[in-house]
């Protein structure tokens, strides 16, 4: 196979790629817990520590800088990942197989919680090196021609790894197909071997840029100067406080709304099927996300980013209001499912604002660790909410947590005039 040129033959592997590990790491677990009837506050607290590699990767992240290839990096990764995943596989299979009715969901919690932390500092490190490799591999037109490609691809993934794919899973178990939970190892068995695959895809069609080198021979120097480059920036006390607070509210939500959506309706939750839940979400949320990211990518494009930002976060702050909604009414399935494809909608146009603003921020020679410092300081804001908000919901219940919850992501409207008075920000509008 030869090496190709053009983007259209690397980024939307590249990106689904980046997306999947995220989605499995940080959502199907909550679902493969979930299935295994293990209590919210257990579930949201230690899957909340699985956010901590995103924040922590700042710190390696000069490491991808100075030492070897983007290209290189992300191919290590990529296979780490697949021997990650299949040895899930193996530690979910094996326990199941020994039948181990008194502590068996204590094994696969513990064992596969650790196979999910590994997993998340390698997915961490994917995330900066194809970060980093397309900031390399394509030109500074390409990259803003692409960078809808690369978030609908990335967004594609996310929503087939925790939609589709899920759907399927459950309805291998709910038909009868195979016990429970031979069905999980069907599923990371798949993803096991999709790594595999994309990690030998990718040796073989990514370019070599020539601009794809070490930036400095010395850790400690590459570190110093990302850091320092980054934090002594022009307006950074206001760009720090948007990238932590913007998804403060998703944050609140994001393992809660699927253990609302799968508890029974005798805890107060929907009580739906992992299958209707897949299909939900690999279905109508796929499309409105993606419908999301297409609107947005071209309105960004038209308007600018200074026009968008407030619609856009009310797009991302509004929607959690259908929470409150569905946990009084406890709707029928068709309610529930446009609900969330608005939502989803809302979240595509939404997320485009913010992948654009953490472009615009990472500047430089270490715009690669600049880009991770970001989204490890965006992952900081996901992870102590989301630690949190299973035993706010325990508390509370499902009616009042997501009032709460809803209340507090208006806090992100608070964070948007901050924008305005970002000068990096001003001169990249200037250059539209």
């Amino acid at each position: 196979m030869k090496n190709t040129t053009s983007p259209w033959g690397f980024v939307p592997t590249l990106y689904i790629a980046e997306g999947f590990p995220y989605i499995i790491i940080n959502v199907v677990s909550v679902l493969l817990y979930a299935d295994l009837k293990l209590p919210n506050d257990a579930i949201t607290f230690w899957t909340g520590w699985l956010y901590l590699p995103w924040i922590l990767k700042m710190f390696w992240s000069p490491l991808v800088d100075a030492h070897s290839t983007k290209r290189r990096w992300l191919l290590g990764a990529q296979t780490v990942l697949a021997a990650l995943f299949l040895a899930i596989t193996g530690v979910i299979g094996l326990d199941a197989f020994w039948q181990a009715q008194a502590n068996g969901t204590q094994t696969i919690f513990t064992l596969t919680l650790f196979g999910f932390f590994f997993g998340a500092f390698a997915s961490a490190t994917l995330d900066i090196a194809t970060d980093g490799y397309y900031l390399l591999a394509l030109t500074p037109t390409d990259q803003s021609r692409f960078v809808g490609v690369r978030t609908i691809f990335y967004r594609l993934a996310m929503i087939l790894g925790s939609g589709i794919l899920i759907s399927l899973t459950g309805s291998l178990a709910e038909r009868g197909f195979v016990a429970k939970p031979y069905n999980w190892v069907c599923l990371f068995g798949f993803f096991g071997l999709l790594f595999l695959c994309f990690a030998v895809f990718h040796a073989f069609i990514l370019p070599r840029p020539q601009q794809d080198k070490p930036a400095d021979s010395s850790t400690a120097h590459a570190w110093k100067e990302a850091f320092g480059s980054y934090f002594t920036q022009q307006n950074i006390l206001y760009i720090l406080l948007f990238i932590l607070v913007y998804r403060f509210g998703e944050a609140l939500l994001e393992k809660t709304v699927p253990l609302f959506l799968l508890k029974p309706v005798s805890e107060g939750a929907l009580g739906l099927t992992m299958e209707n839940v897949g299909l939900i979400k690999g279905t109508l949320g796929l499309g409105g996300i993606i419908a999301g990211n297409l609107l947005g990518g071209w309105l960004l494009g038209k308007y600018g980013f200074k026009k968008c930002i407030w619609p856009f976060a009310c797009a991302l702050v509004l929607p959690n209001f259908f929470y409150v909604y569905l946990a009084v009414a406890k709707p029928g399935i068709a309610v529930i499912a446009t609900l969330i494809t608005l939502e989803n909608f809302g979240y595509g146009l939404a997320m485009m604002a913010l992948t654009v603003f953490i472009m615009y921020v990472s500047q430089g020679a270490y715009k690669t660790s600049h880009y991770a410092i970001s989204t490890g300081i965006m992952a900081l804001g996901m992870m102590v909410p989301s630690m949190l908000s299973g035993k706010m919901q325990m508390a509370l219940g499902y009616e009042m947590f997501f009032w709460a919850a809803a209340l507090i992501s208006l806090c992100s409207f608070a964070v948007v005039p901050l924008c305005f008075k970002i000068n990096v920000l001003n001169e990249a509008e200037k250059q539209k």
